[in-house]
């Protein structure tokens, strides 16, 4: 029997309206809206044509409710540009990567949430404190990815028509979530990780603007650090002395100079100048002989390590998750589709994840 919910799910998740959905499995736009409201429902050979339409198993549309996120939980950061459905598809894809983390859970023993939510202090002194727990010192932030996933943090990858979302976070029943675009330079995916880290710290119920200003500084110190960059970079840097110091802290050279700025290490004429040569160099639309390689998941790449080893594919895994697995593989950083299938299928045991800080 459809569950009326998971119809509405599937639909926004493929981006579609109800007319479109409609045209395409040849039933009426307010049939459509009487199978997602619970006021009818369609036979069964309406049901497989709505899958089928959806991309999604029958399955998927005849499980459980799945877990709703409340109006608010999720902030992006263009939200007034955003079209609805595309801010409707990359929420459907946070949920269904909540399912993805309860079967984890199910199936393995996971870092535990370490992530504080504080109030009142101000992005730079949230950011030091994170740090202080969790143990970084003054120095460069380790990799991102990795130490958001040691921390409890769940990071998936944003499926790639989700994009222009560019990343999001949230809360849900204790366990915080980041989705990350995976088609970005790796300086900006590291950056955007320290952004979401901050929106889960910082837990802000100001103005949406004002939640990512403090998003965006928490970002800047916690990638560079007041302690370590004013003990390593000298006052009044020049361009190149940036682009080397933007190395070591793994961050674009135009984050950097922000930083910099931030710091009074440059003054407003000599961050002018910086930001124009960096512009005229082509930094501001990419970053040149940066970082080579983009930072991806550990955790989830153990998983379908100790998967394969038991002999459960990644398509076993998609399906006992009622998805396609090109959907699956779109959450996970293409593991999927790299992951060596296993020789047999089998039920995976319960086992134990441990992350190398």
């Amino acid at each position: 029997m459809l569950t009326p919910s998971r119809l509405v799910l599937a639909r926004k998740r493929r981006g579609l309206t109800a007319a479109e959905v409609a045209r395409a499995v040849g039933v009426s736009a307010s049939s459509v809206g009487d199978y997602e409201r619970g006021r009818r429902r369609p036979v069964a050979g309406t049901t497989a044509a709505l899958a089928s339409a959806l991309g999604f198993p029958v399955e998927f549309l005849e499980a459980p409710d799945e877990a709703e996120l409340p109006t608010g939980a999720v902030a992006f950061r263009a939200a007034a540009k955003l079209p609805a459905v595309r801010r409707d598809a990359a929420v459907a894809a946070g949920r269904l990567a909540i399912g993805v983390n309860r079967w984890l859970e199910r199936t393995f023993t996971l870092p535990d949430p370490d992530v504080p939510t504080l109030e009142h202090p101000d992005p730079e002194t949230a950011a030091d404190m994170v740090r202080g727990r969790w143990g970084l010192g003054s120095g460069a932030a380790p990799t991102m990815v990795h130490l958001l996933e040691a921390h409890g943090v769940r990071v998936f990858s944003l499926p790639v028509d989700c994009a222009e979302v560019d990343a999001f976070s949230f809360w849900h029943a204790g366990t915080p979530f980041v989705f990350l675009n995976p088609t970005t330079s790796a300086e900006r995916g590291r950056f955007d990780a320290a952004h979401e880290l901050g929106h889960l710290v910082l837990h802000s119920t100001t103005h949406p603007a004002d939640a990512e200003r403090q998003a965006n500084a928490f970002a800047g110190a916690f990638l560079m650090p007041r302690a370590g960059v004013l003990a390593s970079v000298p006052r009044g840097p020049v361009t190149e002395q940036v682009l080397t110091h933007r190395a070591h802290w793994r961050v674009s050279a135009l984050a950097l100079t922000y930083r910099l700025r931030d710091l009074g290490l440059l003054t407003a004429d000599q961050y002018g100048v910086v930001c124009t040569e960096l512009s005229r160099r082509g930094y501001r639309v990419a970053e040149p002989d940066g970082l080579t390689a983009r930072e991806g998941s550990l955790l989830l790449a153990k998983v379908f390590r100790a998967l394969r080893d038991r002999g459960t594919t990644p398509r076993q895994v998609a399906h006992d998750l009622l998805l396609d697995p090109a959907e699956l593989d779109a959450l996970v950083f293409g593991l999927v589709v790299t992951a060596l299938p296993g020789s047999r299928r089998t039920t995976a045991r319960q086992g134990r994840l441990s992350l190398v800080r």
